[in-house]
């Protein structure tokens, strides 16, 4: 079967880890288009995709960047992805529209498992995806062992399309196993035909009968033949390869070295040749591309200084023109964008990317449409990643307060993995996330974009307190100043409740000690008083009953027995061996295998109790470690995790239960909240 041949724009995202070499690949395929005259480099700060303060700041990319070029006469949409761990929610956000990823690696077998999210992610998603391994230009780097740590960490079988020409330390050029054709580097420009070293011929040989033989698991007339020996003809292995990948059976792996303007013309061929239209990828979402009615998913949301808020969509079906309606929302611009540059564009049609100006109410994930209405099938958009690490914000003054919130807000928009918690118990603004380094650049932006200047502090864990035993207290409050006087009496028991039973209030007033009306007061006071405890925290798992009082019928009030039922309260908690509570959360620990050992060490000594571990569901070679851990020693633990996982692990969290504390620790912190 012919597969067929692209029609349209097409849309390719560029993914790997931190320092694999992204942006000066797409650089570098940028200026072989002829999209830019000349590449940058990440040093000088001057690629197309890394513009932003943030980023020449930190000479990496911190956000997603979009490129426009015409390749061949064919229009492309490159997705520069950040490789930073924890700014991962940019790249799922891009593959989620694109018709292929380039997982851009380095020639390092130890780096193969910071990958293996991305593999999974792409796998799960049916996203056809190609390997791009960086960087070698020089021979250092075992190919060979290389390819055996990436299978490792992918579903599908890898097959390598190129073997590397080595002269001496350096690498000149390769030998593509489809033609049988070799061909020498020559930077800035296409590579030179060349014959095939002798001392290459048997390596090559090697690698292409393996190449055809990762083929033939899919198509039984390929494994005849190679069973007989016959020798497909080249077209049909490209033919092979193309139908494979489109379909996401296989992942084809190139070489190259990006600086070096090395393999860069030939991956750009193996994109416009074997890369699915947009179609495809429509279909894969549930979006039926031969329907009338225009279509397009955002999948990008950036605030600008100057053109406020433009959302970022890939158009799949109809025409979309500037001015148009789509979920009640009038588009008030249309740009192409090439970094932080914008074009203007008055239409759009199937398989483009644009930029689409001040649609206020419309979020990244929302599927666009004349009617409003998102297709019956349209795939769900993924769930933001869970946050891991917390910082505490805080304006520069009270005037920067309302301003800092919508801000946030914005920031929010732009990166859905980001979170804000307005915390009543410690009273803290708290900004959830990926990482320091995501919040932190966070910050920036507010200081950059909106001039704020904020500063960030750890967050306050939310103690509690409770009684270890039962008090009855009486309490007086009585006042004469002239006129009407203040008078209330009460008694109370106070006693201690179940973990987790909260607050209860009750009376066996008998007689009219105290009247009815001011029961309620009575409770008001004994409430307002367990919002700081003897200890300074929030009082819990306490009862309060309203036994006996008495009351004056001209200076008795609602105030007086409300300040009545807080004093007793203030005198009596004292004497009930108030107790120290912490928050406990169930944490649930994501793990390559051989870290697991190590994983378990890292939450022990953070006090967790280990409750046990087991194979993580649907995750090849990754175990689940779930425990009890202190929400005090949650703060930086994706830190150490990261550190010993080779930045792959990760946690999911919630509030599991509040644990007694005792001894040194719980007095420090009792000393901290004082001294407040």
């Amino acid at each position: 079967m012919t597969a067929k041949n692209p029609s349209g724009p097409r849309c390719a995202a560029f993914v790997g880890s931190y320092l694999s070499g992204k942006t000066s690949l797409v650089e570098a395929m940028l200026a072989a288009s002829g999209a830019i005259p000349r590449k940058g480099t990440i040093k000088e700060g001057n690629t197309i995709g890394d513009s932003a303060p943030e980023a020449r700041a930190r000479t990496m990319s911190t956000e997603l960047n979009v490129a426009a070029m015409t390749y061949l006469d064919e229009e492309w949409t490159l997705l520069d992805c950040p490789g930073s761990i924890e700014l991962a929610q940019e790249a799922l956000n891009a593959l989620m529209v694109s018709d292929i990823a380039v997982i851009v690696v380095e020639p390092l077998v130890e780096r193969a498992i910071a990958v293996a999210p991305l593999f999974k992610f792409l796998d799960d998603q049916a996203i056809p995806h190609m390997v791009f391994i960086n960087k070698m230009d020089h021979a250092q780097a075992d190919l060979r062992s290389v390819m055996e740590a990436l299978q490792s960490v992918s579903d599908r079988p890898l097959v390598l399309r190129q073997v590397p020409i080595v002269d001496g330390d350096e690498t000149t050029g390769y030998v593509d196993l489809v033609s049988e054709r070799a061909y020498e580097y020559r930077p800035g420009d296409a590579s030179k035909l060349v014959a095939i070293p002798e001392d290459e011929q048997d390596d090559e040989q090697i690698a292409r009968q393996e190449m055809l033989e990762s083929l033939a698991d899919f198509d039984d007339s390929l494994l005849e033949a190679l069973l007989e020996d016959t020798v497909p003809p080249t077209d049909e292995i490209y033919q092979h390869l193309t139908e494979n990948l489109r379909a996401d059976r296989i992942v084809p792996v190139f070489l190259g070295a990006a600086e070096r303007d090395h393999g860069v013309r030939r991956l750009l061929k193996a994109l416009r040749h074997e890369t699915a239209e947009a179609s495809s990828r429509a279909e894969a979402l549930g979006i039926d591309p031969s329907e009338s009615e225009a279509a397009a998913t955002v999948f990008k949301t950036y605030h600008m200084a100057h053109t406020g808020k433009l959302s970022v969509a890939r158009v799949w079906r109809g025409t979309v023109s500037d001015g148009d309606t789509m979920n009640g929302e009038r588009i008030s611009g249309m740009h192409r964008l090439m970094g932080h540059k914008q074009n203007k564009e008055a239409k759009a049609g199937a398989g483009a990317v644009v930029a689409l100006g001040r649609m206020d109410e419309i979020k990244t994930g929302d599927i666009l449409t004349p009617s409003g209405k998102a297709p019956e099938d349209a795939m769900p958009w993924p769930d933001p990643l869970p946050p891991v690490y917390a910082v505490a914000v805080h304006a520069g003054s009270r005037d920067d307060e309302v301003k800092m919130a919508g801000a946030l807000t914005r920031l929010m928009e732009e990166d859905p993995s980001i979170t804000l918690d307005h915390s009543a118990e410690t009273r803290e603004m708290v900004l959830w996330g990926q990482g320091e380094v995501q919040l932190l650049i966070a910050a920036d932006k507010l200081k950059n974009r909106f001039n704020l200047n904020v500063t960030t502090s750890r967050p306050r864990v939310p103690y509690k307190e409770t009684i270890k035993k039962p008090v009855s207290q009486h309490a007086r409050h009585k006042k004469q100043s002239g006129g009407h006087g203040q008078f209330g009496d009460v008694h109370v028991d106070i006693k201690p409740l179940p973990r987790g039973s909260g607050f209860a209030f009750d009376q066996t007033i008998s007689g009219g000690a105290v009247p009815r009306q001011y029961i309620p007061s009575v409770e008001a006071g004994v409430r307002d008083y367990l919002g700081r405890g003897p200890l300074g925290f929030q009082v819990v798992d306490v009862a309060v009953t309203l036994t006996d009082g008495q009351y004056h019928a001209v200076d008795s009030s609602d105030m007086a027995f409300k300040t009545a039922g807080r004093m007793a309260m203030s005198e009596g908690m004292p004497k009930c061996g108030p107790v120290l509570l912490e928050p406990i959360l169930q944490v649930k620990v994501r793990t390559p295998r051989e870290y697991t050992a190590n994983i378990q060490r890292l939450l022990s000594g953070r006090r967790g109790q280990i409750l046990g571990y087991e194979p993580k569901d649907g995750w090849k070679g990754w175990d689940e470690v779930t425990a009890y851990l202190p929400q005090s020693e949650m703060f930086d633990m994706i830190v150490d995790l990261r550190s010993l996982t080779q930045g792959v692990g990760t946690f999911d969290w919630q509030f599991d239960h509040l644990q007694e504390l005792q001894g040194r620790l719980a007095d420090d912190i009792v000393a901290a909240q004082a001294a407040a």
